[in-house]
């Protein structure tokens, strides 16, 4: 029986999400998307700060209480991802920094605050701060909290996919607010276009991808930022100062899986335009535009 490509719109932590998988039966495929959906809801309700009973929430809470939080198998493992990705970013990629939104909501009609408020946020952050001892948690400062935004989305994907894989779905994309992770090719072998937007012309490719496996993610400042007095100030902001990055627009990375390529992508926007030496040392293919509308690209398939 031939393939038929089936396609799955949903909404999931605050984006767009589509699946676009090749499958048997329409009960197949139906299967396949309840499963990722089911998939996709557990990840946010475990790890969403916006749901007080979360187990994000929780720890937020009992972190900062004698006996602290106890960590269970799943989320060490993205609090050791995350140690590596501040370690790797030389402080730059920090999930303690969440707490900076107090200070910038980046919503319309936002002024820029006023730097005492940050001043009063900063001694608040740092991964440094946190304490593990055994599977129990700690922070170290009031004020303290974990945001896991940074990774959240980019695991989904990733846990999308190997649900699909273990249903045998060996032909799809799972697309998580452009952040996308493929699952083989075409079932004739041909690979997926993918087309990376301007960060400033929405309507203008910056490049054509093609891929048959692995992901593929895009940061910058275009979806959520800031213009004051004709400035743009980026979402993305630097946890030793409290301020915005600069430097690049956006920064799109290939890895072999989501949660590599939106970490990469990010420490990359919040190192600047060093992003992009950084991200050569580690041979990611890459594509990039600076702030002056510069545009360039490492290894990326056409």
């Amino acid at each position: 029986m031939d393939m038929e490509r089936y396609r799955f719109p949903f909404r999931a932590m605050g984006s767009p999400c589509h699946l676009n998988i090749y499958s048997h039966h329409s009960r197949e495929a139906e299967a396949a998307r309840l499963a990722v959906v089911a998939e996709v809801e557990r990840i946010e309700g475990r790890y969403s700060r916006y749901r007080p009973e979360s187990v994000l929430s929780r720890l937020n809470v009992e972190a900062h209480q004698p006996q602290g939080f106890e960590v269970d198998a799943e989320l060490m493992g993205l609090l050791e991802y995350a140690k590596t990705c501040f370690i790797q970013s030389d402080g730059l990629f920090d999930i303690t920094s969440g707490v900076l939104r107090k200070a910038w909501t980046f919503q319309e009609g936002q002024k820029l605050p006023d730097p005492a408020v940050i001043d009063q946020l900063t001694p608040a952050i740092g991964f440094e701060k946190i304490s593990i001892e055994g599977h129990r948690l700690f922070f170290s400062r009031p004020q303290m909290e974990i945001d896991l935004g940074g990774i959240a989305k980019e695991y989904a994907a990733d846990c999308a996919a190997t649900v699909l894989k273990s249903l045998g779905i060996a032909h799809g994309v799972v697309n998580f607010g452009g952040d996308l992770r493929i699952i083989g090719p075409h079932p004739d072998g041909s690979p997926w276009e993918i087309g990376i937007h301007h960060p400033r012309l929405p309507d203008t490719l910056m490049a054509s991808l093609e891929l048959t496996e692995g992901a593929v993610t895009t940061s910058g400042d275009y979806e959520r930022a800031l213009v004051i007095d004709g400035k743009r100030y980026c979402h993305l902001l630097n946890p030793r100062t409290g301020w915005p990055v600069e430097g690049l627009q956006s920064v799109s990375v290939i890895a072999p899986i989501a949660l590599i390529a939106g970490s990469a992508s990010t420490i990359a926007m919040l190192k600047g335009k060093e992003g992009v030496a950084w991200l050569r040392e580690l041979g990611l293919p890459c594509l990039w535009a600076t702030d002056e509308g510069d545009i360039g690209q490492m290894e990326i398939a056409h």
